[in-house]
């Protein structure tokens, strides 16, 4: 192992500026990559503060009283899909109206009676947050007798939820796009690097080196160049995080096990493509 280490970097010495392009080229494309991967997460993210936002509203029947609305509070808070529950007297709609349309406010100061119910605002819990849930929430509430209406905007939520879809299969075929293409530039960079050698290899075939034996510093130098360059993408994708989050708008970047992850990715591009690589050519020897 330590020679085929000792090979491995040994080509970065006989061949520096083969071994630039190769990890340019590797960190260029995983950039990308990564760059993709960064608009996901912050789509992400996007969603599941919108998610938040999604909640039931339940209207109760004038003249409610207090003691029946605290027991079906507990009973909805049983819900397997609920997170919370919170109770909004007439007194504190009224004053919510008041406060949020401001242009209806000389209306409001001459009503003798509050014409606003009472209600339920029902948080739902992560995971529960689309259009099904909702519904057989909203079809459970409706057993109440005192449950005057029922709204969770059912269109907006089922946007949501096509938003959430197309995002997702989006994702996969770009992402899956720049892996293949990635996968590509990097078994090219190999094979250059391969051929460079080739006077080499079949000396070794001579001599009775196995196949493994002549594999294995190849392998090796894919890993490096594949976790050098994975490196380099996290860079300049934080450089162009840096400069989007200062000039444009607040963004999130990746964790460190994310980070972590697209250097691994390097990682096993390198192997795959130096694996499909010097197998191809030790083929042809």
């Amino acid at each position: 192992m330590t020679l085929s280490v000792r090979e491995a970097l040994l080509t970065f010495r006989r061949w520096p500026a083969l071994s630039l392009l190769s990890i340019t080229t590797i960190a260029f494309a995983l950039f990308v990559v990564g760059m993709f991967a960064l608009v996901a997460l912050n789509l992400r993210n996007t969603l599941r503060s919108i998610e938040e936002r999604v909640e039931i509203v339940m209207y109760l029947t004038r003249g409610t009283p207090v003691e029946v609305a605290t027991v079906a509070i507990e009973d909805i808070e049983g819900f397997p899909e609920v997170g919370s529950v919170r109770y909004v007297t007439e007194g504190e709609a009224l004053l919510r109206a008041n406060e949020e349309m401001v242009e209806f406010q000389g209306i409001f100061g001459e009503l003798e009676t509050n014409p606003l119910p009472a209600s339920f605002e029902i948080q739902l819990l992560p995971g529960f947050r689309n259009t099904e849930s909702a519904q057989m929430v909203s079809e459970r509430l409706r057993g109440f007798a005192f449950a005057e209406d029922i709204r969770y905007g059912q269109d907006w939520v089922e946007k949501l939820d096509d938003l959430r879809g197309v995002a997702g299969l989006v994702g996969l075929l770009i992402g899956g796009a720049f892996a293949i293409a990635s996968l590509i530039i990097i078994g090219t960079t190999i094979r250059m690097s391969v051929m460079q050698r080739a006077r080499e290899i079949s000396i070794m075939r001579l001599v009775g080196a196995t196949d493994g034996f002549i594999r294995r510093p190849f392998l090796l130098e894919g890993c490096l160049k594949g976790a050098l360059g994975g490196v380099a993408a996290v860079g300049l994708n934080f450089a162009a995080f840096y400069a989007i989050d200062r000039v444009l708008f607040d963004v999130a970047f990746f964790t460190l096990p994310q980070a972590a992850l697209i250097v691994g990715f390097g990682v096993g591009l390198g192997l795959l493509a130096s694996a499909t690589s010097v197998g191809r050519h030790l083929r042809q020897v």
